[in-house]
């Protein structure tokens, strides 16, 4: 469950042809955010298609650290130099740990997966059981590394669940599980939009 820390994913997309330039950017600020003061996780990750989406996560100390990180000379740099390459708003939503625990060890073929949920606000409970059910079955699978769901801070209703498996097989596997299938088909008639989930390779 929570344990204070500030949690926060963030999407950005950017024209095709802009998406080796701004993983190159995004990999420098990503090496800059590790050494700031409150960083606990700065990870970011390219969509398998289309390429040109990309999402961040991090996890800092507080929101404050958070914060102080992003409106840092060293990140308006970078933003200045991305914005010409975004097709969008860049997307940031803050969260508090909802329930998930420590990776396992991955290797280099890892499969990455962040997944948007959202329910109407009468449904939320609902959902934080079946969410806890699966994260439990989940991270029994073979292959997971990481599985862990993420409450928004603003808006309690939405979650982001963040997954890693050692590589396709392994989420193949998985979502087709027992356990998958039944969370999927309880929530499906909960829910308050489409059952996002993208596929994901590291930005290194």
């Amino acid at each position: 469950m929570s344990d204070g820390n500030c949690f926060i994913v963030t999407y950005l997309e950017v024209a095709p042809a802009s998406a080796s330039a701004a993983a190159a950017l995004i990999q420098h600020r990503l090496e800059g955010s590790r050494k700031d003061n409150g960083n606990a996780r700065a990870e970011a990750f390219r969509r398998s298609a289309p390429s040109n989406q990309f999402v961040l996560v991090g996890i800092w100390r507080d929101q404050a650290a958070f914060e102080a990180s992003r409106d840092g000379a060293a990140s308006k740099d970078i933003l200045a130099k991305l914005t010409p390459h975004l097709i969008t708003g860049i997307d940031t939503r803050m969260h508090n740990a909802l329930i998930g625990g420590p990776d396992t060890a991955r290797g280099q073929g890892a499969v990455f997966v962040v997944t948007h949920i959202d329910v109407p606000p009468p449904n939320k409970d609902a959902c934080i059981a079946l969410v806890e059910t699966q994260v439990v079955a989940s991270r029994k699978d073979a292959g997971c590394v990481r599985f862990e769901v993420f409450q928004q801070a603003d808006r309690p209703n939405h979650f982001s669940v963040v997954e890693a498996w050692t590589d396709r097989t392994a989420f193949d596997a998985h979502i087709v599980s027992g356990h998958t299938k039944d969370f999927r088909m309880k929530l499906t008639p909960l829910s308050g939009g489409l059952y996002d989930e993208r596929i994901y390779e590291a930005v290194k």
